[in-house]
């Protein structure tokens, strides 16, 4: 590993993330276009794109991983929780026979990166771009500028298929632009091209409700509902109420089988450790028991979320009391998906990217319904705030989402069910089928032989190696793996010349896409691809600030987009409103208050080292990257990561900066992956031998070349390149037409609003021509 470092500066943190929106110019654009202009637009193939969330390659038997992974649970508590027969079970999780019988039935591509983070993957996917074009570096969080979100100037899947006469619509997790610092608010998904949005804008799920609709005390229930298998009543919001008896214990238990249908679960008493009694419980015609308040109007998680319904431009935001914002997420994103598919006309291509929130945090039960392969195993035993049983819940959400997948394919006549129950797909349905994984797994769920320290936002192999399976009519020899690079931003270009789209006219922007169609129609196609890359980083906030510190485990992270999500993935929050005993001890006594909560990850390991200085080495934290990339050949990859932590001499923050290089592969029994013990340059560059040396020097020039191919481009708010009359007649269309002067990508000072000062680097800057 090389390492240099250089003292902290506020001024950094966003030197990189500043760069303008100016195309590589060195990439090609060229494309596969139908040579037919005259054809039919019913003949184009109706595409279906299916985005699984925090999903990666080491999830995916289909790609000979999936397996080896070892719980850490020892021999009593696996028979306290009923599983001592289930160990292999536990080991070789999870169980997806959809995507299995669609990975058989199409082509595996077994060497595809997306981005570390969900936006940027998301981004990188819908506009063949890779983050250093729109600053979408990390999840989009409430803080972001419209700098660092999708932006209405870009050509995004949806405005790119429009020209091919597709109609678009987008089921489930949207996170590419909105609600906050965005004159479109949630707006966004018409703003970005999409012509029917149902689903929910920002990206995460909320925070578990533990009062379980507030009938029980904050922290009650970590699973966000009554876990035991008991009568009682079910209560709906709009008044009407269901008994229930008490359920078979192989069954969902009472609280997960009335929350499933949009309720809350009354018992009707409460006995810590006596759940046997079958008497005092509640019923419809009594009243609630004394104390006890319905709360319809608090999210809980996968179960009660915010949904948004966008059709032809006119938006309605359901209440949380509504039944349709009600139930389970991954069944409300497939019945959506189902309605709208069923309800095409035949004679207009369309586009349906179902973008589901599974299997992201918070972790959450699954209707067992779902997960008939699974132990059967509820909330009584498995906690949502335990992180070896999330690892189970984890499991169970992904198998939840591919029996929807399945259902999906079933419903809309896309697949049938043999007489074994498989699954097969309809090769005659003219739809194009894409499954992808947006990022990496998160470290806590990871397989093995992947590494969970190097998972989800970091640029190493379990963060952005993710499974891409391609189904469908332009398929030649289904049931073959591909194993040439390929990136996300290569699906942007399937779908354009999926529809016969030339992509050098249609996109006014360099992409860094390579097409991927000649690897559906050629068996024998090589390598497109002699390089692949993947980056990630902070996004703009107003005047450089960041998400704040968020401790999971012995890693500060500023990932988390804000206290809540921190604290959904086990964490303990060191920013502003820092409630944790520990971290308010560290905080005070560092000189600042919880209220205001600190910045930055040296930060707190500043505070733990004043507070207790003999044992800092015990008790201070990792710092995860804020800034990464990489970039891979055929055989090596070249990493270099960026740190901020705290320097005892100087008293400060001290940017830390490493390179490192390791051979990697796609071996389904061994891969070679970039672990720490593999790192080549451990022992400096001059113990490398000459061909390895010769590969270290090739993707330094490469990654240069890339990094070096953005340049800011003040004054462009439109990114066409060129500061002209066009930027002054969009900045005033956005302050004066609109009456906007939040953020936008026209406050090139990122000061969080569009103002003259703004309109001045525009004129300053009149005339010039950044790319053409």
């Amino acid at each position: 590993m090389k390492c240099t470092m250089t003292p902290f500066r506020r001024s950094s943190l966003i030197l990189v993330a500043s760069l303008g929106l100016m195309a590589l110019g060195g990439c090609d654009g060229s494309s596969d276009s139908n040579d037919d202009e005259d054809s039919n637009i019913a003949a184009k193939p109706n595409i279906l794109l299916v985005i699984m969330d925090d999903v990666g390659i080491d999830q995916m038997s289909a790609f000979g991983y999936g397996g080896g992974d070892e719980l850490g649970m020892d021999h009593v508590e696996l028979i306290e929780l009923g599983l001592h027969d289930e160990v292999h079970n536990l080991t070789n999780r999870p169980n997806l026979p959809s995507i299995d019988a669609i990975a058989e039935q199409g082509l595996k591509f077994r060497n595809t990166w997306s981005m570390p983070e969900c936006s940027p993957g998301r981004s990188v996917l819908m506009t063949g771009r890779y983050p250093l074009r729109n600053n979408i570096y990390q999840a989009i969080g409430p803080n972001d500028l419209a700098n660092s979100q999708l932006s209405e100037y870009e050509v995004t899947a949806p405005k790119l298929l429009k020209q091919a006469g597709y109609e678009n619509a987008m089921f489930g997790k949207f996170h590419l632009a909105g609600p906050d610092n965005n004159i479109a608010g949630s707006d966004t998904p018409t703003q970005l091209g999409w012509d029917y949005f149902y689903g929910w804008i920002e990206g995460l799920p909320g925070s578990i409700d533990t009062t379980a609709g507030g009938v029980y005390d904050q922290d009650r229930w970590s699973c966000g509902f009554y876990p035991h298998h008991l009568p009682g009543a079910c209560y709906f919001s709009d008044g009407s109420c269901q008994d229930m008896s008490a359920p078979a214990l192989t069954d969902d238990s009472s609280g997960l089988l009335c929350l499933s249908q949009g309720g809350i679960f009354v018992r009707g008493f409460d006995v810590v450790d006596d759940h046997d009694g079958l008497t005092g419980y509640q019923t419809c015609d009594a009243d609630l028991p004394a104390g006890v308040t319905l709360d319809f109007e608090t999210q809980n998680a996968y179960y009660v979320s915010p949904l948004v319904i966008i059709e032809n431009g006119v938006r309605e935001d359901v209440p949380l009391t509504d039944p349709r914002a009600r139930g389970y997420r991954t069944t409300i994103e497939t019945d959506a998906a189902i309605d709208w598919i069923k309800s095409r006309e035949e004679d207009r291509p369309w586009m349906a990217t179902v973008s589901y929130s599974a299997a992201h945090t918070p972790w959450q039960h699954a209707p067992m319904e779902l997960t008939p392969t699974m132990p059967n195993l509820s909330a009584n035993l498995l906690r949502c705030n335990n992180p070896v049983h999330g690892r189970i819940i984890q499991d169970q959400m992904t198998e939840a989402l591919d029996a929807e997948l399945g259902r999906l394919l079933v419903e809309t006549g896309l697949a049938t069910r043999t007489e074994d129950g498989a699954l097969a797909y309809n090769q005659d349905s003219n739809t194009l089928l894409i499954i992808v994984g947006d990022n990496g797994t998160l470290g806590s769920a990871v397989k093995l032989p992947f590494d969970p320290t190097r998972a989800k936002s970091t640029a190493y192999q379990s963060g952005v190696w993710v499974p891409l399976i391609i189904a469908g009519p332009m398929v030649n020899e289904p049931g073959r793996s591909v194993e040439a690079m390929v990136n996300m931003a290569d699906v942007f270009h399937l779908l354009g010349a999926a529809a016969g789209i030339d992509m050098s006219i249609a996109v006014p922007r360099t992409l860094d896409a390579e097409p991927l169609l000649p690897y559906l129609l050629n068996p024998e196609q090589e390598s497109l691809r002699q390089f692949n890359f993947t980056q990630v980083a902070l996004n703009l906030q107003k005047d450089g600030g960041r998400n704040g510190p968020c401790a999971i485990g012995n890693i500060c992270s500023h990932t988390p987009v804000s206290k809540g999500v921190c604290e959904d993935n086990g964490g303990v929050w060191w920013g502003q409103g820092a409630d944790d005993s520990s971290a308010i001890a560290a905080i005070n006594n560092l000189g600042f208050n919880s209220e205001e909560g600190l910045e930055m990850c040296w930060q707190v390991n500043q505070a733990i080292y004043q507070l207790d200085p003999d044992n800092y080495s015990d008790n201070r934290k990792d710092i995860a990257t804020t800034y990464a990339v990489a970039v891979r050949n055929e055989h090596y990859k070249l990493v270099r990561n960026e740190i901020t932590d705290y320097d005892i001499a100087s008293g400060t923050g001290v940017t830390i900066e490493t390179e490192e290089l390791y051979e990697i592969n796609q071996d389904e029994d061994a891969p070679l992956l970039d672990t720490a013990d593999r790192d080549l340059l451990a022992d400096g560059e001059e113990a490398l031998d000459i061909e390895v040396y010769n590969n270290l020097q090739q993707l330094r020039s490469e990654l240069t070349a890339i990094l070096e191919s953005q340049h800011a481009c003040p004054g462009d708010g439109n990114d066409d390149g060129v500061v002209d009359n066009k930027d002054l007649e969009e900045f005033d269309r956005i302050t004066v037409t609109e009456g906007w002067n939040g953020s936008s990508t026209y406050d090139f000072n990122l000061d969080g609003v569009t103002d003259e000062a703004d309109r001045d680097i525009v004129l300053q800057n009149m005339g010039t021509v950044c790319w053409q």
